[in-house]
């Protein structure tokens, strides 16, 4: 009898199955200074990038950055942050080498979130970035918005930082629709 699995399946009005997102699987960031996914498939309109536990060597903002077969683009990002420690609320604009998932401003930092990308427009290949995180070292807070237009189609995210800083903990992957 398959009618209770069939009754988890979610549906659209027209009977149609809801597509169920694809797993990039786990990348442990114990080490290196960049973590790609490559080979996301062409007609993806949704990524969800979620890290746990992340941590670098070094002082640096963490970002995320997208790239189409040319390789990762390193500029051209625009966005707002908006950040909290121990009450205080402060705001900034992100770093225009990628989405901003993390201040950091020392090593002992954890960060924790969740950045869903989402397509806004196929002809310009153009991104919007929407997240929220927290520093788990810390009572903080960080929740950020922003675009990017890709050069051609999005292929691959890569989780780095603003200065290169090598990555000694944590975990990250993604989900793509």
């Amino acid at each position: 009898d398959l009618s209770g699995i069939i009754q988890t399946i979610p549906f659209k009005a027209d009977g149609t199955a809801v597509a169920v997102g694809t797993a990039g699987g786990v990348t442990a960031t114990t080490s290196g200074t960049t973590h790609d996914y490559t080979s996301i498939p062409a007609g993806v309109r949704r990524i969800t990038v979620m890290y746990t536990d992340l941590s670098t060597a070094g002082t640096s903002s963490v970002i995320i950055q997208l790239g189409d077969s040319g390789g990762v683009e390193t500029s051209g990002y625009i966005g707002a942050s908006v950040f909290g420690i121990t009450g205080t609320i402060n705001s900034q604009n992100i770093p225009a080498s990628g989405f901003e998932v993390g201040q950091s401003g020392s090593a002992a930092v954890v960060l924790t979130g969740v950045l869903v990308l989402t397509l806004i427009d196929a002809a310009t290949n153009k991104w919007a970035a929407l997240g929220i995180g927290a520093r788990t070292d810390a009572a903080s807070g960080l929740m950020y918005a922003g675009y990017k237009a890709l050069t051609g189609t999005l292929d691959r995210v890569r989780l780095t930082s603003v200065s290169a800083d090598t990555f000694d903990a944590g975990a990250f992957n993604i989900i793509y629709e």
